[in-house]
């Protein structure tokens, strides 16, 4: 385990709008979805994409995921969870946003990693791409959006080719959200969950997120994260009896991409930082594996 320590303050060199600039207007998917999009998935988008506009819904957001997410999850991996290179991330300024890759075996990557971040102190609003389908196509998706995330589960990611173009518009949202300052945005490089046998083998780097980091300008945290498993109460058993696989999570600092981010857009460019991204995960992957073994021989 770690210390508990403060991760806010004076960040790093990339910013936010300033007010000298004018803000892009901000994408909207229910309009460039039109038709496209089913009665329920409208009513969701516009619902869960006004949460996050300033004013009292978001506060409350913020409020119930510090006091009630991050502890109910804190309380659930207390007792196998493990957390390495906090002191690498630079300070977590809230008037500006960061994007965190991981990479991704459960169900639960993300919501462990940002729930010891917000334990932590951080308090930025998050927003986690994930799979339109359950999640924004049936009132059970929202109900588990709500208590599970507080609503970071946005915006939904389109599996079938017929909607492939309204990802296009969720890429930019993300990415306007980044600009504005405040977003805590979690991403899978690889896209889908690993199922391999082998937790340091990772799936291929997807160009959407590679596209994201291009156009946020913001720095560009990494993460590997071992141990969880996709089954919620066998998981919370475990911790309970203190017996079971540790959850290690190593931080690494931002990702540096080079000149990458300074060249000209283009699809092969975006598989390009996806892939340096990927890297950065898999190097704190073999460190990972070196602690992982020491906790299993002490």
């Amino acid at each position: 385990m770690v210390a508990r320590a403060s991760i806010t303050g004076p960040s790093s060199h990339r910013r936010p709008f300033s007010k000298a600039e004018s803000a892009p207007e901000r994408p909207d998917l229910v309009a460039v979805g039109g038709s496209a999009l089913k009665p329920i998935e409208k009513a969701q988008i516009r619902l869960i994409r006004r949460s996050f506009e300033p004013g009292r819904v978001d506060q409350a957001l913020r409020w119930g995921l510090r006091t009630i997410g991050a502890r109910w999850i804190d309380e659930c991996t207390k007792n196998l969870r493990h957390l390495y290179g906090l002191e690498r991330l630079p300070a977590l300024d809230p008037n500006r946003s960061f994007i965190c890759v991981s990479n991704h075996r459960s169900f639960f990557d993300l919501y462990v990693i940002t729930a010891m971040l917000v334990r932590r102190g951080m308090p930025h609003r998050m927003m986690f791409p994930v799979r339109s389908h359950f999640f924004y196509d049936s009132p059970a998706g929202f109900l588990v959006n709500g208590i599970m995330s507080f609503f970071a589960m946005y915006p939904p990611v389109f599996r079938e080719r017929s909607r492939a173009t309204l990802n296009l518009a969720g890429l930019d949202e993300v990415v306007w959200m980044a600009r504005r300052g405040g977003a805590f945005i979690g991403l899978h490089p690889e896209g889908t969950r690993n199922k391999d046998g082998d937790p340091y083998a990772l799936l291929p780097a997807q160009s959407g997120v590679g596209r994201i980091i291009r156009h946020a300008n913001v720095d560009v945290l990494p993460v590997f994260i071992n141990g969880l498993t996709n089954d919620i109460v066998k998981q919370v058993s475990s911790n309970v009896r203190k017996k079971g696989d540790p959850i290690i999570a190593v931080f690494g600092k931002p990702v540096d991409f080079g000149d990458l981010l300074e060249t000209n857009s283009s699809p092969r460019l975006y598989k390009k930082i996806a892939d340096r991204a990927l890297e950065a995960i898999g190097e704190l992957g073999v460190e990972e594996k070196g602690i992982r073994a020491g906790l299993v021989e002490a």
